[in-house]
């Protein structure tokens, strides 16, 4: 079957968060995209992922026009606790720094953003297959696929973007000569549940134990999300509901908290890792958010970084299409700055409070003076919440 072909000025592979932002971005600014993505809509709505979106995330869904119900539906957090020692602190994020965060999970980031490209028209095809791309240093580099209905399709375009997650085909195509990986991997993971109960507390707690991390999250007034420091190759079948909350109880507990249980409906083993490639431009292609980094959750700054990567791409990617030739490797500084500070926060975050497998009772020790040390300090409390909240853009 000949392909169907198509010419468009942006041609984004993947469309998650960070795919349908730029597409949507660059609609507002005149510049025509097309986005596709593997997975369909309704599989995307149903991977239930956490969110922690910084002040400026939010405002870029709000000022954007995706959708204000990030305001409505969302939970607004002016702290966390850290919780080690014996006992809770809370980092208040609005006196050290006037910011909060909000509680908005990843999931209805992503139907607010596929919603808007439905309402704008945007060309978003999903669930399609056999995905490549091609002729990256030319003036027209192509993108092709097969659509939903089995139909071959081959896009021109003036730039490609690989937004396709931490899985990127795109990556792969940078020459291997060229490019640098830069990768840590962890001796632990996380351990994650949802459960039907109310929230055990206001704002989140992030609780350092002799026992291992665990973090208390929410996600509505009856479903919370909860995590505990696990080995990497934990199998979730050996733990029933009672010994979780038995395990859970006792790390919080140490500090004097007591979570609220109920049914436990979900659960999952999420490993850790670090990982950047450098650079994020080969020809006309470039790369934005997990495609080019990925960070450990306990900074909560995965999400964060893909949007702040594809605001700053579709400026550059503007200028760009407008014939400033030095854009897209302005883009390519601009957002490894902020990956590389926020790569320091997430590893400084995982470090001060997870338990090494071989952590010795010096290492513990030492934890709890790190930590103190934060807490009875304005300038470190300022510096976790100024990092927690988010850099100025």
């Amino acid at each position: 079957m000949s392909p169907t072909t198509t010419t468009t000025e942006v041609a984004i592979v993947g469309a998650g968060p960070a795919g349908l932002m730029l597409a949507h971005l660059l609609q507002r600014a005149g510049i025509d995209s097309i986005a596709i993505d593997i997975r369909d809509r309704a599989a995307i709505e149903s991977t239930h992922r956490a969110g922690i979106l910084e002040q400026d995330s939010v405002r870029l869904l709000v000022e954007s026009g995706v959708s204000e119900r990030v305001l409505r539906d969302g939970y607004r957090h002016a702290g966390i606790d850290l919780a080690f020692g014996g006992g809770g602190h809370r980092i208040d994020f609005e006196a050290l720094v006037g910011a909060s965060v909000q509680l908005y999970p990843q999931t209805d980031v992503f139907v607010d953003l596929a919603d808007a490209r439905a309402r704008d028209g945007g060309d978003v095809r999903f669930g399609v297959g056999d995905v490549s791309v091609a002729d990256l240093t030319t003036d027209r580099p192509l993108l092709r696929f097969t659509d939903a209905d089995g139909v071959p399709n081959e896009v021109g375009a003036r730039i490609l973007v690989g937004a396709d997650g931490s899985r990127s085909i795109c990556r792969h195509e940078f020459p291997e000569a060229r490019r640098r990986q830069f990768f840590r991997e962890y001796p632990f993971a996380w351990f994650g549940i949802l459960c039907e109960a109310p929230p055990s507390s206001e704002e989140l707690i992030y609780s350092h134990s002799e026992r291992g991390f665990a973090l208390i999250s929410q996600r509505t007034e009856s479903l919370q999300r909860m995590y505990s420091q696990c080995d990497p190759a934990e199998d979730v079948a050996d733990w029933s509901d009672d010994r979780i909350w038995e395990e859970l109880q006792a790390r919080v507990g140490a500090n004097g908290y007591v979570l609220k249980e109920g049914p436990i409906t979900s659960t999952t083993v999420l490993p850790f890792r670090s990982f950047v490639q450098e650079p994020m431009r080969h020809g006309n292609l470039v790369l934005a958010g997990d495609a080019a980094h990925t960070v450990p959750p306990t900074g909560a700054k995965g999400l964060n970084l893909a949007l702040a990567d594809v605001r700053v791409l579709a400026e550059e990617l503007e200028l760009h299409l407008a014939g400033d030739d030095g854009a897209l490797d302005r883009y390519a500084e601009r957002a490894l700055r902020r990956v590389w500070r926020a790569q320091h926060f997430s590893y400084w975050m995982t470090t001060m409070l997870h338990r090494l497998p071989d952590a010795s009772d010096f290492d513990v020790r030492r934890q709890v003076g790190e930590l103190t040390s934060i807490v009875s300090s304005t300038a470190g409390s300022t510096y976790l919440a100024e990092g927690y909240t988010g850099w100025p853009s």
